[in-house]
């Protein structure tokens, strides 16, 4: 089946009335989650998760996607109007979101802001079909040795670049992958770690870490933070208009933006986030209007609002080619997957296409949603960021306790989600990743299976399973470069002080 053949098939079947409910659901729940403090989109998708079970795969699959895209929009529009970012990537939307705010723009900027999520949702699209031919021969070639690199070096890239030094992502990431060791193990079918507790025989639930770690964790910080949120202005319909001049230089950043955030969505890494900084980088040093950035410029919310929407696009990507997520909420619908028996990975577009095309095909549709429900819906959301916090903490916490409870039906996943809570507060608090911990969590039992399968196949030899193929060395050697270049950094600022001393 050919790339248009297969989008039209996948549409076809995206547009039937279960898939259309689900990214519908999807859409709104995570414009809603992300609206919420205390919400994000691991801990709206682990809430969620336990109703797509049961139905067919594509239903969770296509509810997660939409909620990871709705949140984008949700936590930029907090930026926008409160200057108060939803999470890492909405920090830049306050750079230029807030200040066009101030200016008496915030309405064009909430429209400048969902028409590039719209067109770079487009875009992005349309260079998934236009890759998947190329990536989908190069995953064919991928045997244990390669998806051992990609899993372990992905995860230490992402140690490296999730936090603030080496160690602030490293020390989760630890913490994940042996969380991952937890249960029964696949290779000699024995318990591991569970000291006697048999509800841990399936391991530790990656739902209930996730609540525990973004949702519960953040809702400490409400409640013991003194800031107050200030009040939203309210909007009139004509305010949401932008001039011609605006959407005129908007365009340009729109299409770099794109372009911009879908590479950062291929590889390991918060990608928005640093789609959204790159994106705003570019902008200052290629924009006609690069002086009035800070102060209020369109370009500023245009191109990394677009680089952010793109970027989730890109980063879906290794997720149905390769079966690798290198995101928590991405971790989330690898698990609505494997739960229900479908094997991610490069076949999974041979085996199941109806599943592959409908989830790419209802990308688009959730995207269409959008745009139709957040500008008119804007005076909805605006009542929902100031619901009172005495209302909100209590329902978020019996939200989160009913999800976590309804996956397994263990009372054991109760008390992981208070103890991942506590811990994930800590955590955060020292400027720790928790996202580390919860891919290590997920990647941890991909890492041993792989590891196993390759000294198996190898006889034993590490060095050769590293060297298997070209592919293998060259994630390895990616991964070196990654790991290594802040250390080479001070070497090479030495050698250049001392070569200027000595033409001086």
């Amino acid at each position: 089946m050919g790339t248009i053949e297969g989008f039209l098939y996948g549409l076809e079947l995206a547009v039937s009335p279960e898939l259309l409910l689900a990214a519908f659901v999807g859409a709104l729940a995570g414009t809603l989650i992300g609206i919420l403090p205390g919400l994000g989109p691991v801990a709206g998708a682990a809430l969620l998760l336990p109703l797509t079970f049961a139905y067919e795969p594509a239903v969770g699959m296509i509810m997660i996607a939409g909620i990871y895209i709705g949140t984008q929009f949700a936590g930029s529009m907090t930026s926008i109007l409160l200057n108060m970012p939803g999470d890492a990537q909405s920090v830049v939307a306050t750079f230029d979101g807030h200040p066009m705010m101030k200016n008496g723009r915030g309405g064009a900027a909430l429209t400048i802001m969902t028409l590039g999520s719209f067109i770079s949702g487009l875009i992005g699209l349309g260079i998934v079909l236009l890759v998947l031919p190329a990536v989908t021969g190069v995953a064919m070639r991928f045997g244990p040795a390669e998806f051992f690199a990609l899993t372990a070096g992905g995860l230490l890239v992402l140690a490296r670049i999730s936090g603030g030094s080496l160690g602030s992502g490293l020390l989760p990431m630890i913490i994940g992958v042996a969380l991952a060791t937890v249960g029964l193990d696949v290779n000699t079918s024995t318990n591991r770690f569970t000291f006697g507790q048999v509800d841990l025989t399936l391991g530790v639930a990656l739902a209930s870490v996730a609540v525990g770690l973004y949702g519960l964790s953040e809702l400490m910080f409400m409640l013991t933070g003194d800031a107050k949120r200030p009040k939203p202005k309210r909007f009139r319909m004509r305010e949401l208009i932008p001039t011609k001049e605006e959407l005129g230089r908007s365009i340009t950043p729109w299409g770099r933006g794109s372009l911009i955030g879908f590479g950062f969505g291929l590889i390991p890494g918060p990608a928005a986030a640093l789609s959204t900084f790159g994106s705003y980088k570019v902008e200052q040093s290629v924009s006609k209007h690069r002086k009035k950035l800070g102060t209020g410029a369109v370009e500023g919310v245009a191109g990394p609002e677009a680089a952010n929407s793109s970027a989730t696009i890109g980063s879906i990507v290794p997720v149905l080619m390769l079966g690798i997520p290198f995101s928590a909420t991405l971790a989330l619908m690898i698990s609505a997957m494997t739960v229900q028996g479908v094997q991610p990975g490069p076949l999974l577009a041979t085996q199941r296409p109806d599943l592959f095309w409908s989830v790419i095909a209802s990308i688009l549709i959730a995207n269409v949603m959008l745009l139709l429900l957040n500008l008119p819906l804007i005076g909805v959301w605006i009542k929902l960021i100031m619901t009172p916090m005495r209302y909100m903490v209590p329902f978020i916490v019996i939200i989160a306790s009913i999800g976590a409870y309804s996956i397994n039906s263990n009372f054991i996943d109760l008390h992981i989600v208070l103890i991942a809570g506590v811990f994930g507060y800590f955590l955060r608090l020292l400027d720790f990743s928790p996202a580390s911990l919860l891919v290590g969590l997920v990647l941890g039992s991909m890492i041993e299976r792989y590891f196993v399968q390759g000294m198996v196949t190898y006889r034993g030899d590490i060095w050769a399973m590293i060297g298997a193929s070209g592919i293998s060395i060259t994630i390895w050697a990616l991964v070196a470069i990654v790991l290594f270049a802040g250390l080479l950094k001070p070497v090479w600022t030495t050698v250049k002080r001392r070569t200027r001393e000595r033409v001086s």
